[in-house]
């Protein structure tokens, strides 16, 4: 593997010791995306030792080796077509070593915004005139630590665009920038020893992990669209005692509480099969998930995280719960950090800084469990990028003993696994470096604010939900889940529940998917003339039937 460094990106390039320099820099061109040769590849910085296509030799004589570094510098002047590299983005919007990739609606939009935090003349420190700047209303940069500190309450975590911008914003305006994805896997293509366990070196041997405090987040707040979302999810603990879990569907909107931040909107609870007890969940595989993500995509929305409870009742007369998640216990437990984990590496955060074309994930989790007023409280949470890498390669282990610690695996025969490290503070007030076996889960942990709470109240949870006509079920197994039908027509089709239904059922025969895209479009919209239009049809009136 060799690495090229372009202006603004890296990118590795696989190749052999005997292939030909031709060979190779028409690899580095069809990577890079040159029409033409339009380029120079340089063994230095300061492009010093060119390599030619005419150089009739192979890499090996050249002495170049696995792993070292080359750099690119595209040979025609800015602007011609036909010669630099083929792409259609702003300068800065994406670097030449990454992939060409489409971004999320709410990424491509706030690296558009200034940013930047405006202050008023301040009365007493500024002595200039009103056009005049100085350090006291100089406007500030989305991560200025300082500012975030002093928010109330205090943010602990720049939002990841803001995290972006500081890494772009030296004199090289980020030309050099890479978001690279860890990775706890031997590197392939080592020819000089035989595989593990037999044989490794340090070029292939992954680094070791030092865990770290992850200073940005992916998703900065959480807000459910009403209360009624969250309420009715709560209904199966209240007639079960049973624990129960859910998908968040939604969409990803601007946070302005925070300089460039994201906001994950949830517009519905998706419950898919599972098995719950007091005080266990065991998800089930859904064969009917990717209509769920069809319908949720005809309405535009997407699956933003996933919800569980962890309630156990202490005054039903109250209608108290026990406070049990809290910093003197854990506030995730190791075995739900490793299915986060999992869930954010299957939903990953597109990004144009990454050699992947991905890096971090926006999915978010949210735990119902009960707060210090013993009312039930919403938390949500995302596990670190350094924690989704653990997850992926299989090296993180629960404790089955304490749910506050995981463990790091040890190496195997079957798996190679780095060194994990965490930092800690030892009696005396010294820094530490321990190995992660045991690790406290609070490294690896995100906190994310919610808004729901300042939008319901209190007593809210404890009562029982929005009163509804008795439920409709279908075929038993868990497969779909109960269809609450309001009075309302256009309310109850924006029950995703009923949707779901209506595409999955004979309700909607033979033309299904061409007729519940004109109901599908309605809700989305919110319009109710085209609802009522659709209320004509016979599919409504099956469903009135059926229902009656």
């Amino acid at each position: 593997i060799i690495r090229v460094q372009s202006p603004e990106g890296v990118k590795r390039i696989t190749a052999t010791k005997r292939e030909t320099v031709a060979t190779f820099l028409k690899k580095v061109a069809k990577e890079f995306g040159f029409r033409n040769n339009g380029f120079s590849v340089y063994t230095n910085r300061n492009r010093t030792g060119e390599i030619t296509a005419s150089q009739n030799k192979s890499l090996n004589l050249l002495k170049i080796k696995h792993g070292d570094m080359l750099f690119l510098y595209p040979s025609s002047p800015a602007g011609s077509s036909s010669e630099t590299m083929d792409t259609s983005v702003s300068q800065g919007l994406r670097p030449l070593g990454a992939p060409q990739v489409v971004e999320d609606e709410i990424d491509q939009y706030l690296i558009k915004q200034d940013g930047k935090i405006y202050r008023n003349r301040d009365q007493q420190l500024c002595r200039h005139g009103p056009l005049g700047k100085c350090v006291h209303c100089v406007p500030l940069e989305p991560f200025d630590e300082d500012y975030l500190n002093h928010l109330e309450p205090p943010v602990k975590h720049m939002s990841f665009h803001a995290y972006i911008r500081k890494l772009t914003g030296g004199a090289d305006k980020g030309k050099f920038v890479a978001l690279e994805n860890i990775s706890c896997k031997i590197k392939s293509g080592c020819e000089g020893h035989p595989p593990w366990p037999e044989g490794i070196c340090t070029k292939c041997q992954p680094s070791a992990i030092t865990l770290n405090r992850q200073k940005y987040r992916h998703v900065d707040n959480i807000m459910f669209e009403n209360h009624t979302i969250a309420d009715r999810f709560l209904d199966f603990w209240r007639k079960t005692g049973n624990q129960h879990f859910g998908y968040l569907y939604g969409r990803y909107t601007e946070h302005k509480d925070i300089p460039l931040g994201i906001r994950a909107e949830v517009a519905a609870i998706y419950e898919p099969p599972q098995i719950g007890t007091q005080n266990s969940l065991e998800i089930l595989e859904d064969p009917k998930a990717e209509v769920v993500d069809e319908i949720a995509a005809k309405l535009g929305l997407r699956k933003v995280g996933w919800i569980f409870t962890d309630l156990v009742s202490e005054d039903t007369r109250k209608g108290t719960v026990r406070y049990s998640r809290n910093k003197d216990t854990y506030y995730l437990s190791a075995e739900e950090c490793i299915t986060a984990g999992n869930f954010q590496n299957q939903q990953p955060n597109i990004c144009r800084l990454s050699p992947d074309g991905h890096f971090g994930s926006k999915f978010v989790t949210v735990v119902a469990t009960g707060g210090p007023d013993n009312q039930v409280h919403f938390e949500g949470y995302q596990v670190s990028n350094q924690c989704m890498a653990l997850v992926r390669d299989e090296c993180l282990l629960p404790c089955r003993d304490a749910p506050e610690l995981g463990y790091a695996k040890e190496s195997s025969s079957e798996q190679y696994v780095p060194d994990v490290f965490y930092k800690d503070i030892d009696k005396f007030g010294n820094e530490i470096t321990q190995l992660a076996r045991p690790l406290p889960v609070e490294y690896l942990i995100i906190d994310v604010s919610n808004s729901w709470h300042l939008a319901v109240g209190r007593g809210r949870w404890a009562g029982q939900g929005q009163v509804l006509s008795p439920p409709l079920k279908f075929t038993p197994g868990v497969i779909h889940p109960t269809v609450f039908l309001p009075f309302s027509f256009p309310l109850s089709c924006q029950d995703v529940s009923v949707l779901f239904c209506a595409r999955e059922h004979a309700w909607v025969p033979g033309r299904c998917c061409l007729v519940i895209s004109l109901l599908l479009e309605a809700v989305r919209t919110k319009n109710e003339e085209l609802a009522q239009t659709w209320k004509k049809s016979e599919q409504w009136a099956t469903i009135e039937q059926l229902c009656s």
